[in-house]
């Protein structure tokens, strides 16, 4: 008997579940969905996450809108979705900013633990490109030319401590050259310079750097990818040389902690849909990015793993916010 009860309790807490569940479903979203991107407009987190919000407005049939937060490297309006109600009308569009910041700033909150990880859109490669002047025509000549004129090598970021800084620093420590480092107000001004002859290298987003690689205008060597880039095929993978040599520009979209399976479980396959789509391959194709999808553990995973990596690199080059 008191088997038989235990098994008719088992049985109405299920049912208790599923029902729950589907009312939740079926109830989400009852207004408009925040997409919180905790950079300036016109960025490539920004155009790709718009292109997502008015797909799933469609679906939802809610607004969903973008809601720029930036400023401290993305940690501002991280920590307002960090801190948001978690009931899936407030998620966050991260970029690899992210988890560069995670490396160099104390935060207010753990960049893993304290979200709930929904969905990734994709990678992005970066290409290291030097001026046509310098005689360098692959990695393992910028290599050799940088280890016989140490120092002598300006390559240009968008900042200290930003993607741009760190993923040379790795190069760098990985191949133990020492080039000198010059940081912009951005990598537009770094890039300016580069193609005017005052700096030699940089490592550039695929869409900024790739239409002046392809008219002869700067020399690509090497993509900071596992695998060649569609953008410019020609182009080895710098890992051919520095074996190991990964650095990625992760995009993703995560939501507060505790945000309920169902509502991540319906953003992930809403979004992988999104994806698929022709218009959007093209979207990400233009911007350099690979789409992901896949499960939300895949982008957790990935976050943790781009941490740790950046973490390294901050400590063994020894950078601070104050250089």
């Amino acid at each position: 008997m008191m088997r038989f009860l235990r098994i008719v309790g088992c049985a109405v807490s299920l049912t208790t579940i599923f029902f729950a569940s589907n009312t939740l479903a079926q109830k989400y979203p009852n207004k408009p969905v925040r997409i919180i991107v905790p950079y300036a407009p016109g960025g490539g987190a920004d155009v790709v996450a718009r292109v997502i919000s008015q797909k799933l407005s469609e679906v939802f049939l809610q607004p969903v809108v973008v809601d720029n937060r930036s400023g401290a490297g993305g940690t501002i309006g991280s920590e307002i979705a960090v801190r948001a109600t978690p009931d899936g009308h407030t998620l966050a569009f991260v970029s690899g900013a992210y988890t560069t910041s995670a490396a160099l700033y104390k935060l207010p909150y753990h960049p893993v633990n304290d979200i709930t990880p929904v969905v990734m859109i994709g990678e992005a490669s970066s290409i290291a490109v030097v001026h046509p002047s310098v005689p360098i025509r692959s990695v393992k000549e910028l290599i050799a030319y940088a280890k016989t004129h140490p120092g002598q090598l300006n390559y240009g970021t968008g900042g200290t401590g930003g993607f741009s800084h760190l993923i040379v620093e790795l190069f760098e420590l990985m191949a133990g050259t020492r080039m000198t480092h010059i940081p912009y107000k951005g990598t537009g001004p770094a890039l300016n310079d580069l193609l005017g002859g005052q700096l030699q290298v940089i490592f550039g987003s695929t869409p900024s750097t790739a239409p002046h690689v392809k008219s002869g205008r700067l020399r690509g060597i090497g993509v900071t990818s596992k695998v060649r880039s569609s953008a410019l095929p020609d182009v080895p993978p710098i890992a051919d040389t520095v074996p190991g040599y990964y650095a990625p520009l992760l995009y993703g979209i995560w939501g507060p902690k505790a945000l309920p399976g169902e509502i991540v479980a319906l953003w992930n396959r809403e979004v992988a849909k999104v994806l698929q789509t022709g218009e959007m391959r093209d979207r990400l194709a233009n911007a350099g990015i690979d789409a992901a999808g896949g499960p939300p553990e895949q982008f957790r995973d990935a976050l943790r793993s781009d941490i740790e990596r950046w973490q390294k690199v901050v400590k063994n080059a020894k950078i601070t916010l104050a250089n």
